[in-house]
C-alpha cells in the first residue's frame, strides 16, 4: 500500500500537496535564473509565486467542477451538483483539479501582474514556459501517491498496481495499469528540455512569445495522445473534453506561430525593400534630363 500522507497530530498532510508545491518552487527557481539573463529582476518571478499559485489552483478547481471525470458522473457528482451544493466546491482535499484550468487561472494572473509592473507579457510567459513544464513534471508524482491517472491494464514490465479501493467499478478484478502519471512525467520533462534548447539555439530569430506557443503545441499534442490510454475521461457532450480542448489549443498555437513568422518575415522584406532607391526614378538612356549638379555653376567655378 501506497501512504498518500501523513499526521501532524490529527492534522493530515498529503504528499500530493507537498509535491505540487516543490514543483512550484522548482518552477519559480528555473524562471529566475531565466530572467536574469534576460535582464530582469528575478524577485519578480518570486513576488508573483504566490498569485500564481493561488489563480492556478482556483483555475484548476473550476476546470474540475466543469468537466469532472465519468467516474464522479456516475456517481451524482456533476457540474449542476457543484451548483447546487457551493460548499463542496471548496473541497480541493478531496480532490479534484485540472491541469488546463491551472495553466489558464496562472496565465490570467501573469498578465495582470505584468501589467501592473509594466513588463512585456510576451517576454514573461517565455521565461515561464520551461518552469511551467517542469512543475508539471514534478507534480505528475502526486498522482502517484493518490494512485489516480493511471492508463489501461497491462501486462508490461514497468505495470503500476492499483489498490482495489481506487480501481473503477468495472476493472475492479483487474490490478495492473499504464502508469499513465508517469509517462506524462516523462513527456514534461522532454518539453523542458526542448523548450530550454530552441531558447539557446534560436535566440536571434525568436520572438517574444515564441517560447510559449511552442509549449502550447507540445504538451497538448503529447497530452492528447496520451488520453487515449486514460480510463476516466472528463466527458462533455460525449466528447473528452480535455482531449479535443487539447487539440484546439495545439492547432491554434501552432497557426499562431506560423502566420506571426510568415507574416513578420514579409514585413521585414517590405521595410528592407523601401530602403533601397527606386530604380523607377533614374533617367532612361539616351534622354535629355538634366541633373541637379548642371542646373547651376559647380562650386569650383565660383572659386574660379
Amino acid at each position: 500500500m501506497i501512504p498518500d500522507g501523513f499526521y501532524i497530530g490529527t492534522f493530515k498532510i498529503y504528499f500530493y500537496a507537498l509535491i505540487i508545491l516543490s514543483g512550484a518552487l522548482m518552477a519559480a527557481w528555473l524562471a529566475s535564473v531565466r530572467a536574469r539573463k534576460r535582464g530582469l529582476d528575478s524577485d519578480l518571478i518570486w513576488d508573483m509565486l504566490p498569485w500564481l499559485l493561488i489563480a492556478g489552483i482556483v483555475g484548476a478547481r473550476i476546470w474540475h467542477i466543469l468537466t469532472p471525470p465519468a467516474s464522479m458522473v456516475e456517481q451524482g457528482i456533476t457540474t449542476y451538483y457543484y451548483l447546487t451544493h457551493p460548499l463542496d466546491m471548496l473541497k480541493i482535499r478531496n480532490g479534484g483539479l485540472g491541469i488546463p484550468g491551472a495553466v489558464i487561472g496562472g496565465a490570467i494572473a501573469l498578465y495582470v501582474y505584468a501589467r501592473r509592473h509594466k513588463i512585456s507579457f510576451p517576454v514573461f510567459v517565455d521565461i515561464i514556459a520551461p518552469g511551467l513544464a517542469l512543475a508539471q513534471a514534478v507534480g505528475r508524482w502526486g498522482n502517484f501517491f493518490n494512485q489516480e491517472v493511471y492508463g489501461a491494464p497491462t501486462d508490461l514490465p514497468w505495470k503500476l498496481f492499483i489498490s482495489p479501493a481506487h480501481r473503477l467499478p468495472e476493472y475492479a478484478d483487474v490490478a495492473y495499469y499504464h502508469p499513465l502519471f508517469f509517462y506524462e512525467f516523462l513527456y514534461n520533462l522532454l518539453n523542458m528540455g526542448i523548450l530550454l534548447w530552441i531558447g539557446k539555439r534560436f535566440a536571434n530569430r525568436l520572438k517574444d512569445g515564441d517560447i510559449f506557443l511552442t509549449y502550447l503545441i507540445i504538451y497538448p499534442v503529447g497530452r492528447f495522445f496520451l488520453e487515449f490510454l486514460r480510463l476516466d475521461p472528463s466527458p462533455i457532450a460525449g466528447i473528452n473534453a480535455n482531449q479535443t480542448l487539447m487539440a484546439v489549443i495545439a492547432v491554434g498555437a501552432a497557426i499562431a506561430l506560423i502566420l506571426r513568422h510568415r507574416f513578420g518575415a514579409r514585413t521585414a522584406a517590405v521595410a528592407e525593400a523601401g530602403e533601397v532607391p527606386d530604380e523607377s526614378s533614374e533617367p532612361e538612356p539616351g534622354a535629355d534630363h538634366s541633373s541637379s549638379e548642371n542646373e547651376g555653376p559647380d562650386s569650383s567655378d565660383l572659386k574660379a
